[in-house]
């Protein structure tokens, strides 16, 4: 046996000894530099976009505080993002370090006015390497501070001071302090500052702190289609959070009347809690948590306190009410559909990790159940029949839980269950669904020379009968009615909606292939509306495609060509044939008409084919730029799809301008 003890160092695997030749001490913010994901996640946009968020906090640090009431945000047309407020302004003075406080903070990792209380009772940065970090990683970042009626100014490149802290000027009108950066594009590489992913940013900080405003201003050059956001706007929303959910939830009926809304100060004068949450009759709810204006998408003790509050006050309220299932409510019940916001402010706050994606402090917990469960049994006695009905409805939420456990529970135990496929599904023979694909077809005509043209190992078909119902304007009664709704869920096997799972699904890819005309169009749109209502997540993960019909085939002599649209035909006809050539134009009125050699080496042969991937931003609660995509994406869908067609009307007259040809 080897002596644990030896003096002499085992030699490495080629050879070399390891000593302190090999250790490496990193100055500075170097470490910063070599290692970003430690401190703000990693180098993609979101992390980008954190470095924004830590700025802004610092700014609404000191709104909170007391100290400001406005706070400026601009993105310049260079890349760069200022954030100006009307504070105390960073101290300019000497520390005992032998530095400026100001270069201090900006040069040195955990260092800042927040870590004894004095100078904020409650704060978003907390670690003292928010300004520091947004500086290392930082190309070039300039500080300016108006303080005393003195202007400061000191500038940074990738975390090292470039000047002095300077006096520039007199000022008599002006306090605060004004940050800009240059991302370092080494780090970041080709990730900019998305216009509508700050404007959401700034938006949400503005419900957070009802005292402030906040100025958005964004050059032009930032803004597209794909980022349309205003030049300038101010946000300033009196009443915080319930401004926020009255935004979100637009015109969605709701289970009662009014939401359920607080803003708590406690009796210290420094935890707070303010809150606000309602019930749809869609269930479609979202959750958006903050502690001192900070998200925490992955919630924390905050939240589940606030969970808790709510379920205690409510089964407390049903036994009052004589109501036996009540007893059984849980906070999945209460709260996993419905939509609520929860802004708490405590002293040194705990968050799991740098990013402060989830709270761990404990005392939060204590706070928000104590004030949250008082005023919510209080609300529900002063309103009986807001309260019963939210009771019904959660009750009602309990009862479609616990069927769904017991015909799970029944499906356990019937493992040798038949599998049950509507009659008009072509299916392949291949079971492993990542390598199969199922062609949604318009008609008994085109199914068949689908059937015909397919490769009966790996992709089937289920051919529909013309339009399927319209479901963003229909009840449930008349979606569970319909047949051909009914084959294709019965076809996929996954489910809908609460009991969708994706692991159920039976193929890889879904493919709507229609006639390449406007009724085709038509048809694929009423199927989308479909996939994106019923089943969210199948379109979310990537398993829906359109497939590309021709339209037109182009013959001459021996050659031949396929054309998708009038466009396409016309440039094949310039660039493909002989000048004056008498080219065969014929006009497919339908897949029902073209051979299946035709629509397989078109449109079905994965070597030869084009699909399109229908794709929309996943409802992820945790992502409040995402979530914010997907109601917006909701909306569009209501607007083109739903009930009220006057809104369809005002759609066309307001973007009918934006029309144009459009090569695909």
């Amino acid at each position: 046996m080897s002596n644990l003890f030896d003096t002499k160092p085992p030699a490495d695997s080629d050879g070399k000894s390891y000593n302190a030749s090999q250790i490496k001490k990193l100055e500075g913010l170097e470490a910063v530099r070599h290692r970003p994901g430690m401190y703000i996640g990693g180098v993609d946009s979101r992390s980008l976009h954190h470095m924004a968020a830590e700025i802004i906090d610092n700014s609404m640090d000191e709104a909170v505080a007391g100290h400001a009431n406005r706070i400026e945000v601009e993105l310049y047309a260079d890349g760069s993002l200022a954030v100006t407020d009307n504070g105390r302004g960073i101290p300019v003075d000497m520390h005992e370090s032998g530095k400026s406080a100001l270069e201090l903070i900006f040069t040195s990792l955990h260092s800042g006015g927040k870590f004894d209380g004095k100078a904020y009772k409650t704060s978003g940065g907390l670690h003292g390497v928010g300004s520091s970090v947004v500086n290392a990683l930082s190309e070039k970042l300039i500080v300016e501070v108006a303080r005393d009626k003195k202007l400061w100014k000191q500038k940074y490149s990738k975390g090292k001071p470039t000047t002095p802290v300077e006096k520039i000027s007199d000022v008599n009108n002006r306090r605060g302090t004004k940050v800009r950066f240059y991302p370092d594009k080494e780090i970041f590489g080709d990730n900019i500052f998305i216009a509508s992913k700050l404007h959401r940013l700034v938006r949400s900080k503005a419900y957070l702190f009802k005292g402030v405003e906040i100025r958005w201003r964004c050059d032009k050059s930032k803004i597209s289609k794909e980022n349309p956001v205003p030049e300038k706007e101010t946000f300033h929303f009196p009443n915080g959070l319930s401004d926020y959910l009255s935004h979100q939830i637009g015109k969605r009926a709701c289970v009662s009347s009014r939401a359920f809304s607080g803003d708590i100060l406690e009796d210290d004068g420094i935890g707070r809690v303010e809150w606000c949450i309602q019930w749809t009759v869609d269930g479609d709810g979202f959750a958006n948590s903050y502690c001192n204006t900070v998200p925490t998408p992955q919630g924390g003790t905050h939240e589940n306190a606030f969970r808790s509050a709510l379920t205690k006050a409510l089964k407390n309220y049903g036994e009052i009410l004589g109501e036996k299932k009540a007893s059984g409510i849980t906070s999945s019940d209460v709260c996993d559909e419905a939509s609520y916001l929860l802004s708490v402010f405590i002293s040194e706050p705990q968050f799991q990790s740098q990013t402060k994606d989830r709270l761990s402090s404990p005392e939060a917990t204590k706070l928000v159940e104590g004030l949250v469960r008082d005023r919510f049994e209080q609300w529900l006695s002063s309103d009986p029949q807001s309260a019963r009905q939210i009771l019904d409805y959660i009750i009602e939420r309990m009862e479609e839980r616990n069927k769904r456990r017991i015909q799970k529970e029944a499906r356990r135990k019937s493992p040798t269950r038949k599998l049950r496929l509507p009659g008009k599904l072509a299916d392949c023979s291949d079971k492993n669904s990542v390598d199969t694909e199922i062609f949604l077809v318009e008609g008994d005509s085109a199914g068949g020379s689908a059937k015909q043209g397919r490769n009966r190992k790996t992709q089937a078909i289920l051919a529909l009968k013309g339009k399927i119902l319209n479901v963003a304007s229909a009840n449930k009664e008349k979606i569970n009615a319909n047949q051909e709704i009914k084959d294709i869920i019965m076809a996929l096997g996954c489910g809908t909606r609460k009991e969708f799972d994706i692991n159920k699904l039976r193929y890889g890819r879904i493919v709507i292939m229609t006639d390449a005309d406007v009724d085709g169009a038509h048809i694929a749109t009423l199927l989308m509306t479909f996939f994106y209502r019923e089943m969210p997540q199948l379109i979310e993960q990537g398993h829906l495609y359109l497939a590309m019909p021709p339209l037109f085939r182009l013959v001459y002599k021996n050659t031949s060509f396929y054309a998708r649209d009038e466009k396409h035909k016309d440039k094949l006809l310039k660039t493909e044939f002989p000048k004056n050539a008498k080219v065969n134009v014929s006009r497919f009125k339908g897949l029902g008409e073209m051979l299946p050699k035709q629509l397989k080496e078109t449109t079905m042969n994965p070597e030869t084919r084009s699909l399109i991937k229908v794709c929309v931003p996943k409802r992820n609660k945790a992502n409040e730029s995402n979530l914010e995509e997907s109601r917006e994406t909701d909306n569009m869908v209501e607007t083109l799809m739903g009930k009220k067609p006057e809104k369809r009307f005002n759609f066309i007259q307001e973007n009918a301008h934006f029309v144009s040809d459009i090569d695909i």
